[in-house]
């Protein structure tokens, strides 16, 4: 069954007035419009564009509730509490996300578990878990670059950095070098990097005083003068790093998250590449278009760049410190124009579907026993004969797709769908094989 669906912008002071609208061709609204969530999550669940289609049911989430086998299949639809693993988005950042980390399974498991029974209300705003699940993401970047910060870097990378700091002190009118002797000595030791994160959260949320207070102040003053020095010239070593705390401190002046981004690898996604994002891996998005899928959970440890709650014991024990290489997840291409993008969690899989004019096709249509399906698969294979491009995936789960360019019919085991830019669908996993005859993008999550 091919089910439309849609939903409605959520506005977050970081988001962006244009992006969303620009990708999915509609007039913006005129505010921040920040992520397009596509799923059963209960916080945006999407809308059924025909509720007659599902005995009535207005959305996703009360349609899984009332048939969850129909919607979901019969394996998720098994346990006591079915629910759909993932959240599809469209994020859009015109300015920098929070610092923060996602839990472990077993982690979120244990802490849903010791916050209510300590009678924290679910809503609160110093709860850590809202929910017992974990949530790993990925993010595939739509704009012609999207800007992070992730995880940790290596000491020697953090020494260059603390480095070029001191030469720009010392080329100062007023030089302060014990600021930096203070980060340095934190710096040191076998768990320098928690330390040093433990330091500066604590010490740096506590007002206008303190060690921290002068290093966040004395690193953004050097920042602007690095800028200066690079308009008549000079060269930097780290330019991007340094225009990232530029950038941070007119976001969050003062904020220690502010120090906390030089210790992270800084990122900067060519358009179709991904990231992903483990349990423990430290990351904030700031600045571009992409699709983010993730298992469907609200469970943040926040670290900075941010007004909210901040439980620094609770964010240590989460955090992964080792360094380790910027975590790009590279496609398996399964067939022609289909790259599927598979952490190596069991709550989703990305798939990206992509089709130009002029494309070969990519097989013949799917099989189907009879009736709508197979109607379905002689139209889509009319199409391929006529030299529109096709493109077929197997589900294992059910899907969520979104056409981000184009149009396509899509075609299953027993119905179809025409697609174009802009509309979503959810399919349930009985369509098997889906065949895509058309020109365009279109991004589909399911289940591994």
């Amino acid at each position: 069954m091919f089910v439309g669906i849609t939903n409605t912008p959520r506005h977050y002071a970081w988001g962006s007035t244009t992006a969303i609208a620009g990708l999915l061709g509609y007039d913006p609204s005129g505010t921040a419009e920040a992520e397009l969530w596509l799923g059963a999550h209960p916080g945006s669940p999407s809308v059924i564009t025909d509720p007659e289609q599902v005995g009535g049911h207005h959305t996703l989430l009360d349609w899984i509730h009332a048939a969850p086998e129909e919607a979901l299949g019969a394996a998720l639809a098994a346990p006591a509490a079915p629910r759909l693993p993932y959240l599809l988005k469209i994020l859009a950042a015109a300015g920098p996300l929070s610092l923060q980390a996602h839990p472990t399974a077993e982690r979120a498991r244990i802490g849903f578990g010791l916050e209510n029974a300590a009678g924290i209300p679910q809503d609160a705003a110093d709860r850590n878990y809202r929910d017992p699940f974990h949530k790993p993401e990925v993010i595939f970047a739509l704009s012609d670059t999207f800007e992070a910060l992730c995880g940790f870097r290596e000491p020697v990378e953090i020494r260059g950095i603390l480095g070029e700091l001191r030469a720009l002190d010392v080329a100062s009118d007023d030089p302060q070098p014990g600021a930096l002797d203070a980060l340095e000595r934190h710096l040191l030791g076998d768990d320098a990097l928690r330390d040093c994160v433990d330091w500066l959260l604590r010490d740096g949320r506590g007002g206008d005083s303190g060690e921290v207070a002068w290093l966040v102040e004395r690193v953004v003053a050097l920042a602007v003068s690095a800028a200066d020095l690079a308009e008549s010239g000079a060269i930097l070593d780290y330019p991007l790093e340094l225009a990232t705390v530029r950038d941070l401190a007119r976001a969050y002046p003062g904020d220690p998250g502010i120090v906390i981004s030089l210790l992270t690898n800084r990122v900067s996604l060519r358009r179709g590449e991904v990231l992903y994002l483990p349990a423990g891996n430290i990351h904030a998005y700031l600045s571009g278009l992409g699709v983010e899928l993730m298992a469907a959970s609200d469970n943040v440890l926040r670290g900075g760049l941010s007004p909210k709650h901040i439980d620094v014991d609770e964010l240590l024990e989460v955090l992964e410190f080792t360094p380790l290489p910027v975590p790009y997840l590279p496609p398996v291409l399964s067939s022609p124009g289909v790259s599927e993008y598979r952490p190596d969690v069991d709550d989703f899989v990305l798939v990206h579907i992509a089709a130009e004019a002029g494309d070969a096709g990519a097989g013949a249509a799917a099989a189907s026993p009879g009736g709508a399906g197979a109607d379905a698969g002689a139209r889509a294979a009319g199409a391929s004969r006529a030299g529109v491009p096709m493109r077929q995936f197997t589900l294992t789960g059910p899907a969520i797709a979104i056409c981000t360019a184009g149009g396509f019919l899509v075609a299953g085991a027993g119905a179809s769908v025409a697609l174009k830019r802009g509309e979503s669908v959810y399919i349930t996993p009985d369509e098997g094989t889906l065949t895509f005859a058309g020109v365009g993008e279109v991004f589909l999550a399911t289940t591994p």
